[in-house]
């Protein structure tokens, strides 16, 4: 089984189409549908239901399903091409170059408030190394590891670490209740409550991030329901959303401004983890492990910072 066979299978048992797998490829339908072919000939069987269609998707063409011996096929094929893309990992680094493509996933509030200086930094060292930067949620990057389409993530680490996933953490981002001056609870000199937090309403991450569940939880142990007038996963548009007036938020201290206060309350906020992902099992190359050299380094830095704040 050839490898371009193999990749193409992925490919349209992940799209569900051999026009969008072509698509992906850089490929014509027609050399997709010949890789495919090529692949059952030499299995012996066919691994696409064929006599199957559901109503087309969004692209406008028919989703193609995986028979039996496909969906046997689908995790081997993953298997091997991890192999065969980790044994190439492994041979580049005996060359000690440090070149070529780095696959990073990270979130928009980490690649904009934390990694700026690293990325400058790092691109000016080695130029001959890609940057290739996927601003995604911290939950989809997870999905992105696990299918070898990043090496590293630095992101909001999950409150428990998915099998197969080494995390690291670099920063604590501690959240704060804020809301804008002009806001009703801008205006209580005394601790607010939670019971008066959810009196009003909330703008918040969407509930299926990490980040909202942190603050869900905080108000499902005091049994209060929250109000949320919206949710969005981007939280520069929370923090505009919130200094506008429309309700207040729970986001990290370092979005505070001039435009915001901070919300005195009986409740603890939370802390947040941010951190760097890579895969247990498979091969950094030599430009992810400068890369993670450098976000050592920058943790330090935040740290020394930090403390010395704390101490004047």
């Amino acid at each position: 089984m050839d490898i371009p066979s193999l990749t193409a299978f992925l490919s349209v048992a992940e799209c569900g189409s051999f026009s969008m797998a072509a698509e992906q490829l850089h490929l014509t339908q027609p050399a997709v549908s010949k890789r495919i072919a090529s692949l059952e000939q030499q299995l012996g069987t066919p691994l696409f239901d064929r006599k199957k269609f559901d109503r087309k998707n969004t692209s406008g063409s028919r989703r193609t399903h995986l028979n039996e011996a496909g969906r046997t096929l689908l995790p081997k094929a993953r298997q091997m091409l991890e192999l065969m893309q980790d044994t190439r990992q492994q041979i580049t680094n005996l060359k000690t170059q440090i070149k070529g493509p780095l696959r990073l996933a990270t979130s928009h509030h980490i690649g904009l408030r934390r990694l700026p200086e690293v990325l400058k930094k790092f691109a000016r060292t080695w130029p001959d190394v890609t940057l290739d930067i996927k601003f995604v949620d911290s939950e989809a990057a997870y999905e992105l590891l696990h299918r070898g389409e990043v090496e590293l993530g630095i992101i909001t680490l999950a409150p428990a670490n998915p099998e197969g996933v080494l995390s690291q953490k670099l920063w604590n981002d501690p959240l704060v209740f804020m809301a804008c001056r002009e806001h009703p609870l801008a205006q209580i000199k005394d601790r607010i409550s939670p019971r008066a937090l959810c009196q009003y309403q909330a703008v918040l991450p969407d509930p299926g991030t990490f980040t909202y569940r942190l603050v869900q939880n905080l108000f499902d142990q005091q049994g209060l329901p929250l109000q949320t007038a919206m949710s969005s996963n981007y939280l520069e548009t929370i923090r505009m959303l919130t200094a506008i007036g429309i309700a207040w938020s729970l986001l990290p201290k370092s979005m505070l401004g001039e435009d915001l206060v901070e919300l005195k309350t009986g409740v603890k906020p939370p802390v947040r983890e941010l951190g760097y992902i890579r895969h247990e099992h498979r091969t950094l190359s030599n430009a992810a492990r400068v890369f993670l050299e450098r976000l050592d380094n920058a943790q330090v830095e935040v740290t020394e910072v930090t403390v010395t704040d704390t101490l004047s």
